[in-house]
Order: structure tokens, then sequence, then C-alpha cells
């Protein structure tokens, strides 16, 4: 009698497949909307194990501490504004109506007062690209062209950590660590390469059944094309002679 299969037992949620959380830092997200335009000071560059991309701590006038995606360049002991009406100038956080077109945005707002949403991992960076009627052209990490809210908010700059996926991991222990902190599976081994009793489609011969499942299927199924609407190789019409 074979074994469940790997994705059902991550399925359960059990410790052994989870991310360690105790050691992730604090979420990241602008202050609440108001009228004002509020100033603090950098104390603090911070790597965080849940994101690609570093934060800073923020320390306002109103003595309250922050944590925001970190911009390229930023250095401890600067002063950022943030607010509606901020001056747009490198490291601060303004609204999309206040940033000229040609600017490098990140951390963008989907929705007016979200925190900061979109374009946040390492070297992000996303342009103004044309403000029409009550709507911001905004060109994402992606090349898609995406409609903003005026009022959402946006850091100008570029987001740091840029060209991490350049760098070689080189062994497959340094995958095996980035892939652990995160409670992501790895290595991915394919279920023909496995033994029969590890996966339907294991052993030398006889590999499981049919590749193609019904979408109302239990995870157990699920180990081939479920819910396709076509399996097999497209053959082209023969001609009649």
């Amino acid at each position: 009698m074979g074994k469940r299969l790997k994705h059902q037992r991550r399925g359960k949620g059990t410790p052994t497949y989870r991310a360690k959380k105790q050691r992730f830092k604090s979420p990241t997200k602008y202050k609440e909307i108001d009228g004002e335009t509020i100033e603090g000071e950098v104390t603090d560059i911070i790597d965080d194990p849940s994101r690609t991309a570093l934060i800073m701590e923020i320390k306002y006038e109103t003595g309250d501490k922050g944590y925001l995606t970190a911009p390229e360049g930023v250095q401890v002991g600067e002063r950022i504004k943030e607010g509606l009406n901020a001056e747009p100038s490198l490291h601060n956080i303004t609204a999309l109506k206040n940033i000229p077109e040609g600017y490098p945005i990140y951390n963008i707002e989907n929705t007016p007062g979200d925190g900061g949403k979109i374009a946040k991992s390492s070297g992000a960076l996303s342009w103004i690209k044309a403000k029409e009627g009550e709507k911001v052209q905004v060109r994402l990490p992606s090349k898609r062209t995406k409609k903003f809210n005026p009022q959402c908010r946006a850091t100008i700059g570029k987001a740091a950590g840029g060209g991490r996926t350049e760098k070689p991991l080189l062994k497959a222990g340094k995958q095996h660590h980035k892939k652990k902190a995160r409670g992501q599976k790895f290595p991915t081994v394919r279920g023909v390469k496995m033994a029969a009793v590890d996966h339907p489609f294991g052993g030398k011969e006889h590999h499981g059944t049919k590749t193609h499942k019904g979408k109302t299927g239990s995870p157990g199924q699920h180990v081939g094309s479920f819910g396709a609407s076509r399996t097999g190789r497209k053959r082209g019409k023969k001609k009649n002679k």
C-alpha cells in the first residue's frame, strides 16, 4: 500500500512544512491617511527573512515607529517625508497625483489607504507613464500598464536589493536554506523517478493511471493534468491526397 503524497502531507499545515514565522519582522505599511505631512528619521535597516527586499525602521516626529520597504541608497539618519501632499523628492512618500511623469516609484497602494501592495520585492521599479483625468497610468515591473486612483501613495525611488537573482546559489545547500526559511518545497522530484510506494507514477513500469483528472477530485488524485481541457500532443490535420 502506498503512502500519502508529499503535497497531501503539506496540506495538513503541520509545523514540519510551515515557515518559521517567529523570525519574521513587523508588517510594512504606510501610516493611515490624514491631511498632514509627517517627517521621520531612518533609525535602522533590517534584513527580514520573510521578504526579498530590505526594510527600514522609521521613527516619526510623533514618537511612533514604522517599518517600510527600504529604497535603494537610503542611509541611517536620513529624513523622509510621508503624506498625501509631501514633496515629490527621492525616498519621500506621496500621492501619485503629485509625482511627475517618468519618475521611478515602488510600493504602490492599490486603493487609497491600504498601506502599499504593489511592487515591493527587491529591485522593484515602476514609472509614472501618464495622467488621464481621474486616473494615473503606471508601468509596473511586469511591463504591464495599470491605472490607479491619484490619491494612492507610492515611494519615489527603487526598492533595495536589485540584482539579487543574478547571484548564483552555487550549491543545493544554499537553495535548501533559502526555501526552508519561507516554508517552500525543495527539491522537486518527478513522480516517475520515485519508487512505487511514494507516487502513483512511481516504479519502473505501469506508471499509474491516466493523467487526466477532474477538478472535483481529492488532492491525492491531482498528480497529473487535473481539469485540463485536453491532453496529449497536438497533431496536424492530414491532407487529403
